[in-house]
Order: C-alpha cells, then structure tokens, then sequence
C-alpha cells in the first residue's frame, strides 16, 4: 500500500514534471531542469517560505521583549516562564510553517535521489511516464562538463558548503559566539559538505538553488516589514 502511494502519488508525478521541464523549459539539459524545478517548488512554496521569514523577524523582536522580561522576573522562574509564553502568544511565532517547508523540500531530496538511483533510460521512462508527456530520447546528465548523476563531486558540495557558511555568518553578525556556536559553524558546513560528496551531484545543484532562492525571499521580506515597521513608527 505504501510502495503504491509512494510511485502513485509522490514519485512518478516528479519524474513527470522533471521530464516535461527537461523537454519544454531547460532545454535538454537535465541540470538545469532540476534548477527550474527547485525553482517550481519554492514558488509553490512561497506562502510558506514568507510566513516562515516573517516568524523569523517576529521571534528577534520577541527575544529583544523576553531579554526585557527576563531581567524583570529573574527572581521568579514561574513569572518569567508565563511571561514568555505571553511574548509567544502576542507575536503569533508558530514554527510549523518552516517545518512543513523543510519537510516537501526533503521529501523532493528523496524522490530525486530515487530517479537517479533507478536510472533514466528509455525503458523505465516510458513505462513511468504519463501518455501526454512526450518521450525526450536519451536524457543529457551533463552539466557545463559535470555528470549530475555522479557522486564524489567536491567542486559543486564544495559551493554548497561555502555559500551555507557564509549565510550562518551574516545572519549571526553583530552577535557574540560562544564556544558551541563557534563550533557549530564550522562543523555544519563541513557535515554538509561531506554528506552532498558522497550523493548524486544533482543533490548538491538542488540545495544550491534553494538557499539562494531562500536568500532572495528573506531579503525582501525583511525590506518589506522593515519598511512597515518604519512606517507604523512614524504614526
């Protein structure tokens, strides 16, 4: 039962849509098909993807009021714990948007990982497909000179690590590290390197293009209620 839903409903509906970018949008080329298809998902997504950004600035203003709060009620464990829970309450901070972005985004991990791992070939192809999406041929897996279906790919895990890095580093400035987040900064990146080496390169192209689209909706997000923050303080 779960096998059939798995092909049924979450597996062969993705090899369907990648095909029929790979054929109408990315040009016969499989790289950038997974990339258009990334990009899909996230704009399905993106009520989610802004909700999520938008808890993110609401739990900074409610750790800036609980920080407040803290010194007020040090005294008084009980207090300070409603306290927070009031904070919670009256920012409207419910994680469950993020989880259930992470949650699709890993789940089309899976499924991708799945296609290459089955193969791509004409025979399971056109078993897989759907009467209306047309049979591309032979599927090119080159991008720009790297095979996507290749593991050990240290050039592109290498760009994933980097540009994660360099994204917990300017979320965090401006704070103070402690030993464990100083830790955990470098040893973060390096996990995802080691685990996008030993994958499918076409993982490594997947979360590249998801973190960068994820940058672009947290920069306008923040500049949008920034500007409305702004705009309520002036009245």
């Amino acid at each position: 039962m779960f096998s059939y839903f798995w092909l049924t409903f979450l597996y062969q509906p993705l090899f369907n849509a990648l095909v029929w970018i790979y054929s109408n949008v990315a040009d016969f080329n499989l790289g950038w098909a997974v990339i258009w298809l990334t990009v899909f998902l996230r704009i399905l997504l993106l009520p989610l993807s802004i909700i999520s950004e938008r808890n993110i600035i609401r739990e900074e203003r409610a750790e800036a009021e609980a920080e407040e709060k803290s010194q007020a009620f040090r005294g008084d464990p009980v207090l300070m714990k409603d306290a927070f829970r009031k904070i919670m309450k009256k920012h409207k901070i419910s994680p469950w948007a993020k989880v259930a972005t992470l949650v699709i985004q890993l789940l089309v991990l899976v499924l991708l990982y799945q296609v290459f791992v089955r193969g791509i070939t004409g025979e399971r192809i056109a078993h897989i497909l759907y009467p209306f999406i047309e049979l591309p041929g032979q599927i090119n897996v080159i991008f720009y000179g790297f095979d996507i279906g290749a593991r050990y790919d240290t050039l592109w895990a290498g760009i994933c690590a980097l540009y994660l890095f360099a994204t917990i580093i300017l979320e965090q400035r401006g704070k103070k590290w402690t030993p464990g987040e100083a830790i955990f900064l470098f040893l973060f990146p390096l996990f995802t390197f080691y685990i996008l080496w030993i994958l499918p390169m076409v993982k490594s192209l997947f979360i590249l293009t998801s973190m960068v689209f994820s940058s672009i909706i947290e920069i306008i997000v923040r500049l949008f209620f920034s500007g409305k923050k702004e705009a309520k303080s002036h009245h």
